[in-house]
């Protein structure tokens, strides 16, 4: 455990807590968070995940943008249904990037881990442009990615990183059911 893993675990738990709230303070405080953890990745050979904070860093730029143009008015950000096409066309590009960044990672570098590493990158970033994109069912992907990190984290020796997955997770649980109760109208 490291000032790093301890830095990254702290910033990630307020920053998945208030995407889950709905709170645009998420974005900024997510980038801190992807800064963080692209140098512990990189420190301990999950190149995937580390390429992965790079681009989550580019999604939450995005989501940053789309949150802001997605707000009732009172401000509440405002959940968008997932339709079935676009879910089955965003899980078949999360198992086609899985392939190719595992395949990539085990052939050209010395990832620890390439083929998990490589699926469970790939399942982010589709979870990660679902959450952008205002859809609940990002959460139901968390939880499944999330609960697959602890055991990698912990195979790893990132104990404190494993438990901050296994509080995503049910961070993962809160997002959900906030983001599909109903809203008040009063």
């Amino acid at each position: 455990m490291s000032w790093l893993e301890i830095a990254g675990v702290v910033t990630s738990f307020v920053a998945i807590w208030l995407t889950a709230k709905r709170q645009m303070l998420c974005w900024p405080i997510n980038l801190v968070a992807c800064a963080l953890y692209f140098k512990l990745f990189l420190d301990v050979r999950l190149y995937s995940d580390m390429v992965l904070q790079a681009l989550s860093a580019i999604s939450i730029a995005y989501g940053w943008i789309v949150w802001a143009r997605g707000k009732a008015d009172d401000g509440t950000v405002i959940v968008q249904p997932l339709l079935r096409g676009p879910a089955a066309i965003a899980l078949v590009a999360g198992a086609v990037g899985a392939v190719a960044i595992g395949w990539f990672t085990s052939h050209y570098t010395n990832a620890a881990l390439p083929w998990i590493d490589a699926t469970l990158t790939s399942f982010s970033l589709v979870a990660g442009y679902w959450a952008a994109r205002r859809h609940a069912a990002n959460w139901l992907a968390w939880i499944v990615i999330d609960t697959i990190y602890v055991g990698m984290f912990v195979f790893k020796g990132l104990m404190l990183t494993a438990g901050l997955y296994a509080a995503m997770i049910a961070l993962a649980v809160l997002g959900y059911r906030h983001w599909t109760a109903p809203r008040s109208t009063v």
